[in-house]
């Protein structure tokens, strides 16, 4: 219970300091844009802003909360070294991928979604980037971190459960793209505030967290099975590279409730796409345990 209360501590300290940090943030990339530097960062809204400020408040008080919970290593989280990292990364990458990219090629045939007249290379890159960086700082955190912290006074399928539980609800901190409209310095908590809105549609808020808890009970998995962090960065290097490559490269042309939803996180498709994943991680798995027994 004391580990779950300085873990809570450390979460409301973060959302505080995304939510103050933001509109600075958002300010000093418009300037530069406006003055030719980093054009590219005046393409993004209030709200992608605002969730990397949670990410840099979450990276800064990191330390405090190591010290805080006397953790010394990564062997104190039952984190051990991977001989096989590179391998364990590349597989990870390429189980996620794979069923996502072939679902993304039903969707095209089928008309659901539709190639683009124009194509942003730098766009691209900016997803490409995204899926190197963003899952070494989620997975340290996520299944480094707070799974470690949980499996020290919990089973690991109560341990499993509360991590997926957390990743599925802070990713539904932010308020929607766009909604934010004047950023002034209360716009971290109107963005917040505006996180309550998905609560108008009760089903599809169900659905994302469905989607999301799976994806967060298979990274804990993927973790406690090899009992490091690089498959799990693999994993999710590749539902970001997937996912933001298909919304760059296509544009959605109708819904397909209850199938697909506003986004690749709603409905029974996506749900179907984490299960197949999930299946193949762990026939490779027992494939690789067999191998090296």
């Amino acid at each position: 219970m004391r580990d779950a209360a300085r873990l809570l501590a450390y979460f409301a300290a973060t959302i505080l300091f995304g939510a103050l940090a933001a509109p600075p943030l958002f300010w000093s990339a418009q300037w530069l844009a406006g003055h030719g530097i980093l054009p590219a960062l005046a393409q993004f809204d209030f709200e992608a802003f605002f969730h990397r400020a949670i990410m840099l408040g979450a990276l800064l008080f990191i330390w405090p909360l190591l010290r805080w919970l006397r953790i010394r290593n990564a062997r104190d989280l039952g984190l051990q070294p991977n001989q096989r990292w590179f391998r364990d990364t590349a597989m990870g990458f390429l189980i996620s991928t794979g069923p996502l990219l072939c679902c993304a090629l039903v969707l095209l045939g089928l008309g659901v979604y539709a190639v683009r007249a124009s194509i942003s290379w730098g766009a691209l890159g900016s997803v490409a980037a995204s899926a190197a960086v963003v899952p070494f700082i989620e997975e340290a955190l996520f299944r480094g971190l707070f799974l470690g912290v949980l499996l020290r006074g919990n089973r690991p399928l109560t341990a499993t459960l509360l991590s997926a539980g957390i990743f599925s609800i802070v990713h539904f901190l932010k308020g929607p793209d766009q909604a934010t409209s004047v950023v002034s310095w209360d716009a971290g908590f109107i963005s917040l505030a505006h996180s309550l809105d998905q609560f108008a549609e009760p089903m599809l808020l169900l659905a994302g967290f469905t989607t999301l808890f799976l994806l967060g009970w298979i990274l804990a998995e993927a973790r406690l099975r090899t009992r490091s962090l690089w498959l799990p960065i693999g994993l999710h290097a590749g539902w970001i590279f997937a996912s933001g490559a298909l919304n760059k490269i296509a544009q959605r042309e109708m819904l397909a409730l209850p199938w697909l939803g506003k986004s690749l996180y709603v409905g029974i498709v996506p749900l179907g796409v984490g299960l197949l994943s999930w299946a193949i991680m762990k026939g490779w798995l027992k494939h690789v345990d067999a191998r090296e027994r």
